[in-house]
C-alpha cells in the first residue's frame, strides 16, 4: 500500500474515513475493535473486501496464535497504584502487556504487519526477517509460527538461553550475531539488512525498516487513553530502545485527543538507560525552535552528528540496549507534540524498578519495569511530582534465566 508523506520521519497518519469505535463495542481484541482505525484495514476496503472479510481474518489469525501459544491478542490489563512506594508518585496508572503475545508488547506491532502481508496476498516464499534481542523475536516467530510463514531471526550473543530457546520450540531460524572487531551499531541489524537486500520482507519492530510497524502498535495507545478516559493524567512514562513503542502509542494518544477521547494528552518521557542513551544524547543536541517541523529538519539533516552508535551498551535492562534509537525521529516528534522530555535513569534505579514492580505483582524484566525506573529518576529530578499523576507501560514479562 501507498505509504504516508512522514514514512521517512518514523511517523504514521491517521487514515481518512478512520472512525473510533463506538464505547458500547464489546470486542477486546484491538485490531477488530479499532479495526476502523487501521491502515490494514482501510487498504482491504480500498482493494474491496467488505468489513466482515476484515474480521473474519483477524479472528481466524488469533484463534491460530492462540492454538500456537495460549495466548491470543485481547486489551492487556491496566490498574491505578495509589501510595505504593516513597519512591513513586501517590497515583500511578499502569499499563501491563506481560501477558501479551509472546510476553511483551512487540506483538502488537507484528500482528499489524502480518494483517497487512494477508490483505496485501503476499506469497510465502519470501522469507520474514526481524533482529531482535529477545522479545521483539518471540512476538515475531509466535505470529510467524501460526501462519506457517518462515522466518529469520538475528539476534545478539548475550541473548537470554530461554529466549533462544522458545524461539527453537518456535520453528524461527535463530542466528547469532558476533561482532566484528572495529565495528560500530548493531551487528544483528547488519545482518538482518542483509537478509532483507538478499529478498526478505522486513517483518520488523523498526519504522525504518518498515513504518507500518506503528499501524499495530497504535494500538496500545489507544486502550490507554479508553483507560484514562475522563481522568487527567499529566505524564507518560515509556521505555525507549528502538523508539517504536513510544512513538506508536504517542501517535494513537494524539489520536484520541483528535476524536475526543482525551481532553489531553499526557507529556510523555522517553526513558533510557545510563549505559545506553542515545536518544537523550541527540535530544540535548538540538537547539531550542519555534516549530516541530523546523526541529524535525534540523535533526535530519544533523542526524549523523545527533544520533551516533552509543558504545559499549551496558544495562540490566537489556532490551533497551540499542546502539541508536532507530526512530528517534518519531520520538522527537513524540516528545514535542505532547510536551515531553528525555530522562536518562541510572542503573541503581534500574535495579529498583526491577524489584519494586514484582513485588507489586506484575511479573516483569528489567526491560519491561524500565519505565518506573523512569519516573523516579524523574522525581528525584524534581521533574515531577508526588502529586503528578503518571502512566507507565509495563512491557515485557519475566521468563528467568
Amino acid at each position: 500500500m501507498s505509504r504516508n508523506s512522514k514514512e521517512n520521519d518514523s511517523w504514521l497518519d491517521t487514515p481518512v474515513g478512520a472512525e473510533w469505535p463506538s464505547p458500547e463495542e464489546p470486542e477486546d481484541n484491538p485490531f477488530i475493535k479499532w479495526r476502523r482505525m487501521l491502515l490494514s484495514w482501510h487498504r482491504a476496503i480500498e482493494a474491496g473486501w467488505s468489513d466482515g472479510d476484515y474480521v473474519e481474518l483477524v479472528s481466524e489469525i488469533n484463534q491460530k496464535i492462540e492454538r500456537t501459544s495460549g495466548t491470543r491478542f485481547q486489551v492487556t490489563p491496566t490498574g491505578i497504584w495509589e501510595e505504593a512506594s516513597s519512591l513513586l508518585p501517590r497515583s500511578v496508572l499502569w499499563k501491563d502487556e506481560t501477558g501479551n503475545v509472546g510476553g511483551s508488547h512487540k506483538a502488537r506491532h507484528l500482528m499489524g504487519l502480518l494483517l497487512h502481508l494477508a490483505v496485501d496476498a503476499v506469497g510465502k516464499e519470501n522469507r520474514l526477517a526481524i533482529a531482535s534481542c529477545g522479545n521483539a523475536a518471540l512476538g515475531a516467530a509466535t505470529v510467524a509460527r501460526a501462519v506457517d510463514r518462515p522466518i529469520d531471526v538475528f539476534i545478539p550473543t548475550w541473548a537470554n538461553p530461554v529466549i533462544v530457546s522458545e524461539l527453537e520450540e518456535l520453528g524461527a531460524d535463530v542466528h547469532v550475531c558476533e561482532r566484528s572487531e572495529g565495528q560500530v551499531g548493531d551487528p544483528c541489524m547488519f545482518s538482518f539488512q542483509e537478509a532483507i537486500r538478499n529478498g526478505g520482507l522486513p517483518f520488523s519492530v523498526q519504522a525504518t525498516e518498515n513504518p507500518l510497524t506503528l499501524d499495530g502498535g497504535r494500538t496500545i495507545g489507544w486502550e490507554l487513553a479508553t483507560a484514562i478516559g475522563d481522568d487527567h493524567i499529566d505524564d507518560l512514562v515509556v521505555q525507549v530502545g528502538g523508539g517504536a513503542l513510544l512513538t506508536s502509542c504517542a501517535i494513537g494518544l494524539l489520536e484520541a485527543k483528535e476524536f475526543n477521547v482525551l481532553s489531553k494528552v499526557p507529556r510523555v518521557w522517553a526513558v533510557q538507560a545510563e549505559g545506553c542513551a542515545p536518544l537523550n544524547q541527540a535530544w540535548e543536541g538540538i537547539p531550542e525552535m519555534s516549530s516541530e517541523n523546523e526541529v524535525i529538519a534540523f535533526a535530519k539533516k544533523n542526524a549523523a552528528q545527533l544520533m551516533q552508535p552509543w558504545e559499549g551498551p551496558t544495562s540490566l535492562a537489556t532490551g533497551i540496549l540499542d546502539d541508536v534509537t532507530y526512530d528517534w525521529l518519531g520520538v522527537i516528534r513524540a516528545l514535542l507534540l505532547t510536551k515531553g522530555g528525555s530522562v536518562v535513569a541510572s542503573e541503581e534505579n534500574i535495579i529498583l524498578a526491577s524489584e519494586l514492580v514484582p513485588d507489586l505483582g506484575i511479573p516483569t524484566e528489567p526491560t519491561g519495569s524500565a519505565s518506573i525506573a523512569g519516573i523516579i529518576s524523574l522525581m528525584e529530578q524534581g521533574k515531577i511530582s508526588d502529586s503528578h499523576k503518571v502512566a507507565a507501560l509495563l512491557t515485557g514479562r519475566n521468563r528467568g534465566e
